[in-house]
Order: structure tokens, then C-alpha cells, then sequence
């Protein structure tokens, strides 16, 4: 789950990291009367989750509570890459000397956590990396020992901070690191953390992921979570239990198993090329069991989806035999009515494959498809959704 900004500049609050006065503000009257609160020049900042914010008009600075007010005004309701903006945060204005940057995020590749640091904030690090590689330190963090004091002096000096900067930032590295751990981060970023005129070191804008399988150590997360700008499909998968994302295609896609399921997409995605260049429509992973009521469930999220235009089942049978999918794709058909209205393709392999097909076979369910390969179904599925 990614936080927004100011949710980010609480949790650092909470870990004592340095950060300015902040506070977050729905309307121009509530901007208005933050500015007022914090005092001097303030910084009205969209909250959207996604990058590019001032570029597209959604940070000004105000320099009186009436200038603060029209910044408002200017940037609620901004589309910034397709995120309307609702909620703003009215940040304490900062006399910025330096900016850098800096991070600890989940290397995944290399089982392992990675510290990306460098003397050049503020920019896109994305944007650094490839222009200026040489100005991004990349130092590895041995997840048994985190970054203690040492290695944060390490990190400093990789990233060419000087004898009197090193140890400043290295104090508040160590802190980032402990919300990182803290709260079960996989991102922690700041861009950029900032020297000021004063030769402090503030956390000036930070994003957040946290990782959701650790949810049941925190149930504070749970409030953290912005369910108003939430996917609804996603959202209704959640609740179900179902490992879904939402995908920009045609072909819906359920599948038991991830590996499996990343296969079919990639399929799905080869065979639309021959039939209008449709694509996958989502992940849909429905795990080990495929009974009736998970199959529904998985059925009514896809089918809710008016950009599908059809389905792929795509499963194999091992620990749930093929019957057992097969009498859940039937029981699941007769559960949804007339809410299943788009065609069905199946695939069915492996334990009693035979008495899954023969099951859909006498069902002659008119939307149901049966393929015998995968290659097959996705084709099928593709055909029919660019029809």
C-alpha cells in the first residue's frame, strides 16, 4: 500500500526523523486556516499518488493565508496522470540551501535490502540514474543488521557527502531505516531531504510503501488505507479474499496459481496480437481451491469489469482435481444467472482432467468454451473478446 505525502510525514514524525509543521486541508477554507496556524510562507501540496506533482500545478507556494486559499482553489480537482486531486497538505515553507536524496526499498533480485542515495536531490531519480549514474550511490543493507550508525556513514560517503555533512544525514538515514523496519516498509524514500539556510537536515517530502502481508502486525495500517480511492473491483477482490489486479486489456483472466497465471497473460497477450491487439484485462489468481463460491467470486469481479469482453479459465489440477473446477465453473454460472454474460473460455489440465471436461461437456453451459490447450484457449479468448 503506498501512503500519501502527509501520511508518509506523520509515520516519519513518529520515528523522530526531522520534518516540517504539516497539515491537511479538503477545502480553501481549511488551507486557509492551516496557513494561518503554521504561519509564514507555507507550501499547498496535491495528495496523489503518483509523481510529477509540481510540474502539473499541484505545489505552490503561498506566501499569506489568502494565497493559500487560491492555491486551493487552483490545484482541488487537478488531474494529475489521471488522479483527481481531493485532499491537499499545507506544509511549513523551508529556506532550502541543498537538496538530496535518499531511499532504502525491498531488493527483491537480489533477496536483499538496497540503499539508493545521492548528493543530487530533488530531480527524478529515475532520471538521474540513467543521466548521471555515477552520482547515485547503490549500497547493499544486510537485512539482519539494518543500517546502524556505520552504515549510514558507509551510505554518506558513497554518496559524497562531505566529512561535515556525513555524519548530519547519516543521524536521519538511521531513522528513515527505522521506519522502514518499524512499520514493514518496502519504500522509503525522500526526495529531497534538504539542508537548510540554518544547516539543518529536514525530510522534506517522502513517499511510503508498506507491505501488505504485514498487515496482521499492524492494525493501524488498516486506517491508513485511502478506500474512497480505491479500485472497486480491487477493493471487491480484497473482501473475497482473491489476489487480483486490475489490468488495461479485454481478456479476463482467472487462473489457479501465480506462475500460472503470469503465463496465461503473457499468451493472452501473444494471441491478441492476431485479433485486434486486445490484452489481458487482470491477474486473477484463485489459489489452490476453485469451488463454487471462490470461482463465483472471482467470476463477479471479472464480469464486473465493462472492459471485458471475455474470459480465460485457465487451471491446473493438482491438490483440487479438474472435477472439482469444473463442478465450481458450473455451480459458479448457475449462482451469477444472468449477471454471466460473456463468453467463457476453459482450459483444463492435469489431476482428472477427464471428468472436469466431461462435467462441462453435459453442463453445455451456452457461454462456456472448452479448449484443449493453452495456446488454444488464448486465442479462442481472444477471438471472441476482439468480436
Amino acid at each position: 500500500m503506498d501512503l500519501y505525502e502527509y501520511q508518509a510525514r506523520d509515520l516519519f514524525e513518529k520515528y523522530e526523523v526531522p520534518v516540517l509543521a504539516g497539515i491537511v486541508a479538503d477545502t480553501p477554507e481549511e488551507a486557509k486556516a492551516a496557513a494561518e496556524k503554521i504561519g509564514g510562507v507555507v507550501v499547498v501540496k496535491a495528495q496523489v499518488k503518483t509523481g510529477g506533482r509540481g510540474k502539473a500545478g499541484g505545489v505552490k507556494v503561498a506566501k499569506t493565508p489568502d494565497e493559500a486559499y487560491e492555491a486551493a482553489q487552483a490545484i482541488l480537482g487537478l488531474d494529475i496522470k489521471g488522479h483527481v486531486v481531493k485532499r491537499l497538505m499545507v506544509a511549513a515553507g523551508a529556506d532550502i540551501a541543498e537538496e538530496y536524496y535518499f531511499s532504502v526499498l525491498l531488493d527483491r533480485a537480489n533477496r536483499s535490502y538496497l540503499s539508493l542515495c545521492s548528493v543530487e536531490g530533488g530531480m527524478e531519480i529515475e532520471q538521474l540514474a540513467v543521466e548521471k549514474p555515477e552520482a547515485l550511490a547503490r549500497v547493499e543493507v544486510d537485512p539482519q543488521e539494518g543500517i546502524t550508525a556505520e552504515k549510514a556513514l558507509e551510505i554518506a560517503k558513497a554518496a559524497r557527502f562531505d566529512d561535515e555533512l556525513a555524519p548530519k544525514v547519516a543521524d536521519v538515514f538511521v531513522k528513515l531505516y527505522d521506519v522502514y523496519k518499524g512499520e514493514d516498509a518496502t519504500l522509503v524514500e525522500v526526495n529531497p531531504l534538504v539542508k537548510t539556510g540554518a544547516g539543518d537536515i529536514i525530510a522534506l517530502d517522502g513517499k511510503v510503501s508498506l507491505d501488505e502481508n504485514a498487515e496482521f502486525r499492524h492494525q493501524n495500517h488498516a486506517l491508513l488505507e485511502d478506500k474512497a480511492a480505491a479500485d472497486p473491483l480491487e477493493a471487491k477482490a480484497k473482501e473475497n479474499d482473491l489476489n487480483y489486479v486490475k489490468l488495461d486489456g479485454e481478456v479476463g483472466i482467472i487462473g489457479n496459481g501465480a506462475g500460472l497465471v503470469m503465463s496465461t497473460l503473457d499468451v493472452v497477450a501473444y494471441a491478441g496480437e492476431s485479433h485486434g491487439g486486445v490484452k489481458p484485462a487482470n491477474f486473477l489468481d484463485i489459489g489452490g481451491g476453485a469451488s463454487a463460491e471462490v470461482m463465483a467470486a472471482g467470476l463477479d469481479v471479472i464480469l464486473g469489469d465493462p472492459q471485458v469482453k471475455s474470459v480465460f479459465v485457465n487451471v491446473f489440477g493438482g491438490i483440487t482435481a479438474c472435477d472439482a473446477v469444473a463442478k465450481g465453473i458450473v455451480g459458479a454460472l448457475a449462482e451469477l444467472g444472468a449477471t454471466a454474460s460473456k463468453p467463457l473460455v476453459v482450459r483444463l489440465d492435469g489431476n482428472r482432467v477427464d471428468e472436469g471436461r466431461k462435467i462441462l461437456e453435459e453442463a453445455a453451459h451456452p457461454l462456456v468454451t472448452l479448449a484443449g490447450t493453452m495456446d488454444e484457449g488464448a486465442a479462442k479468448a481472444a477471438e471472441l473478446a476482439n468480436a
